[in-house]
């Protein structure tokens, strides 16, 4: 009792250092202007997933029989997990980065919810449907705040496209989510779970990674780059997701995650020199308000029959 007690507040803490982590991809982008969003997604998820499979080799071989078994599963997530980064990247180069990462990362726990709801029978409870309000609306204040100002009237155009793979990406992000902790309630390791899902995705970018990562090489700098998003944001960033996950449901995972967005802003205000108005402040607030409305712990009454 006092160890699952323990349980959701490291699964919280752990998901929100993987936030924090992802909050910092795109600040470390603008250091590898020339590099495009797809290069950036494929070595940033290809090389940290196999990264992550390599770290795992011996649970993964461990479990290679219940992993077979749920192959289903596994491919499905492997899928998803490819197409996430090129989905996410290409959203924000074409309705710009605050925009890109609202859509992509504030569709997430919507979705996430829907899936748990249709394929576990999970209950949307008030107070969850509150919190994630309370991150939408927030959502949208920053996207208001940041995007008129970052979105050159000239593109519109291209904004649309761009808010359709944003939401392409948020599914994508809720469905291997959503996976890899079907894989773990069925009795396969955490690590396994995350290796062997993010492996296989990782093994399926590597051709686009080889078509549109020659740029990664061409300077120190971009080489850096590289190697921070795979190593620091991926690699770690995923770990702390997947202990996160075996804790946690997913839609209260990717709930959370919407910090991300807040780190981002965050950090482009203070090193890339950016400035966020007041609406966009705001914004900030209810994300902040919407985590503590989901995460901390309240005592649940039952009614006895």
């Amino acid at each position: 009792m006092n160890r699952a007690s323990h349980e959701r507040p490291m699964g919280i803490i752990a998901v929100l250092i993987a936030a924090i982590l992802w909050g910092t991809t795109g600040t470390a982008a603008t250091f590898a202007p020339n590099v495009s969003a797809v290069a950036i997604g494929a070595v940033a998820m290809g090389c940290g997933g196999l990264l992550q499979a390599v770290l795992s080799a011996r649970r993964i071989q461990h479990h290679a029989g219940l992993l077979r078994t749920r192959w289903k599963y596994l491919l499905l997530g492997a899928v998803a997990v490819a197409i996430y980064p090129l989905a996410f990247y290409a959203s924000m180069r074409l309705a710009g980065v605050t925009i890109g990462t609202v859509v992509s990362i504030g569709s997430a726990p919507l979705l996430s919810a829907l899936i748990e709801y249709y394929q576990d029978g999970l209950r949307l409870t008030c107070r969850w449907m509150i919190g994630a309000g309370l991150g939408l609306a927030g959502m949208v204040l920053l996207s208001l705040a940041e995007g008129s100002g970052h979105v050159p009237t000239g593109t519109a155009p291209s904004v649309i496209p761009g808010v359709l793979l944003g939401l392409l990406a948020g599914l994508t992000y809720a469905l291997y989510s959503w996976t890899a902790r079907r894989l773990m309630q069925q009795g396969i390791a955490p690590r396994a779970a995350m290796g062997a899902t993010f492996g296989l995705g990782g093994l399926m970018l590597m051709p686009v990674l080889m078509i549109t990562g020659a740029p990664l090489l061409a300077s120190w700098e971009n080489a850096f780059v590289g190697l921070y998003m795979a190593l620091v944001p991926m690699f770690l960033g995923y770990l702390c997701f997947g202990y996160g996950l075996a804790r946690i449901p997913a839609s209260t995972a990717t709930t959370i995650t919407l910090s991300e967005p807040v780190v981002a802003a965050c950090l482009a205000v203070v090193i890339v020199g950016e400035r966020l108005p007041a609406m966009g402040w705001a914004g900030i607030v209810l994300i902040l308000a919407c985590l503590v409305c989901i995460s901390f712990p309240v005592k649940i009454l039952k009614h006895s029959s």
